[in-house]
């Protein structure tokens, strides 16, 4: 009878593994992106005095996203018109937009423009961008029927551009270094080590401006450095443009970059978006920028994309595009928009002006000098993972764990309970 006891063991301890997982989610082991993690953690968070530093989003002095005044009166301008409603886009994206976004982001006098090597693409936002430019790298870049990479990321960079290109089939992303923690900038020696290592024809993605989370872009001398050692090593250069106008303040200034790189004749892809300039965060306003070494292969790629598009979006929101090509094709609304963006980027840099101030005159350890060398919505403030911690727990202000913060949430009513609770986390030993 022995073995028929332990048969109907094995049987019931078998039964009951299997009862046990079949009552458990298939997501069971799904983590949670510390960035949706601090977000979860600020919405519960019930404390008067909370402050929530990790969004994405341009805030006004009210801590609200800040839509101009100017463009909510374009925007119901084009809604009250009956006639734009019939207009139908191509896969493409809307003709006038595409136009647009192209010329501000390579200058109207650019020589891919004029000799018709550039194709643009409207996109279901920033994202969208990213990802049908990896589309295409994933299909036909280098003559390659199915190219896997690598991808190489800054580090550290938004985590959500890895998943984008392994979405699209391109598992081989690596990183190079970007950020100096010690010294609280670009380590570019360090930049060009790994580039320097990278094989062949590899793809690197660039901030052209705005770096996130870091806020800290390469200056001109290193854009010189780095493209000579692309073009040598005949690596691909795939830039963000996510906040054209809010580093500088200038749409010129801050797409320098991108124009630099194809006066050397480079072939590039750049992702653009129109949502923090615009404050068009609900309608998804992305482009993406092709610009090829022949005009011969033009006709082809815009095949190629248009096909790729059917599988990804099949036509783009046209209400937010029609915003940003109305504002962008009419010189006195140019004008005025532009001048909003100013005051913006103009806000940002206060904001970090007087941070640095307030820490410097409560003695708060460590210089702070880096706050006010960064750019755009974004800076990095040195804060280890400990401090964080200490911030969010103790006093309920919420910065990304690498300790990197959105300038715009900061206003006057939070600015010296922040800067007395970053000095109190600088300046407690932390258990």
């Amino acid at each position: 009878m022995q073995p028929l006891l332990g048969g109907h063991a094995g049987v019931s301890s078998t039964h009951t593994d299997t009862t046990t997982a079949a009552s458990l989610s298939v997501f069971v082991d799904t983590r949670v992106n510390p960035e949706t993690k601090s977000l979860s953690a600020s919405r519960r968070d019930t404390h008067a005095r909370k402050v929530y530093l990790s969004g994405r989003e341009y805030l006004g002095e009210q801590g609200q996203p800040y839509v101009s005044p100017f463009i909510g009166k374009v925007k119901k301008r084009i809604s009250a018109d009956p006639t734009l409603g019939l207009q139908s886009p191509s896969s493409l994206g809307l003709a006038d937009f595409i136009r647009r976004a192209t010329e501000v982001a390579l200058g109207k006098k650019s020589s891919a423009i004029v000799e018709n090597r550039v194709l643009g693409v409207q996109t279901v936002g920033f994202t969208g961008a990213v990802r049908l430019g990896a589309e295409l790298l994933r299909h036909w870049y280098n003559g390659h029927a199915a190219w896997h990479g690598p991808i190489y990321l800054s580090s550290p960079c938004d985590e959500s551009l890895a998943g984008i290109f392994r979405a699209a089939g391109m598992p081989d992303v690596r990183q190079y270094r970007y950020w100096d923690a010690g010294r609280r900038g670009v380590c570019v020696e360090k930049l060009l080590e790994d580039l320097e290592r990278a094989p062949e024809r590899s793809i690197v993605v660039l901030s052209a401006s705005a770096h996130y989370p870091t806020g800290a872009d390469l200056s001109r001398e290193h854009w010189a450095l780095i493209t000579q050692l692309m073009m040598r090593r005949q690596l691909f250069p795939f830039m963000l443009l996510p906040v054209q106008g809010l580093c500088c303040g200038e749409l010129e200034r801050d797409a320098w970059p991108l124009q630099y790189c194809q006066s050397l004749g480079m072939e590039l892809l750049c992702a653009q978006s129109f949502s923090h300039c615009f404050g068009l965060y609900g309608e998804h306003v992305g482009h993406l920028l092709c610009v090829l070494k022949q005009s011969s292969v033009l006709l082809a790629l815009r095949s190629q994309a248009e096909k790729l598009i059917d599988t990804l979006w099949a036509q783009p929101p046209v209400g937010g595009a029609r915003i940003v090509a109305t504002v962008l094709s009419n010189p006195a609304h140019l004008a005025e928009w532009q001048e909003g963006v100013r005051h913006m980027a103009a806000r940002c840099m206060l904001v970090r002006e007087l941070l640095r101030a307030k820490l410097r005159l409560l003695g708060t350890p460590g210089c702070w000098d880096h706050l006010t060398q960064q750019t755009g919505l974004y800076c990095c403030t040195g804060l280890n993972v400990e401090q964080v911690e200490y911030l969010s727990k103790r006093k309920h202000i919420y910065l990304l764990p690498n300790g990197c913060l959105n300038v715009s949430a900061v206003n006057s009513r939070n600015l010296d309970y922040i800067t007395e609770s970053v000095n109190e986390a600088l300046s407690l030993p932390l258990s």
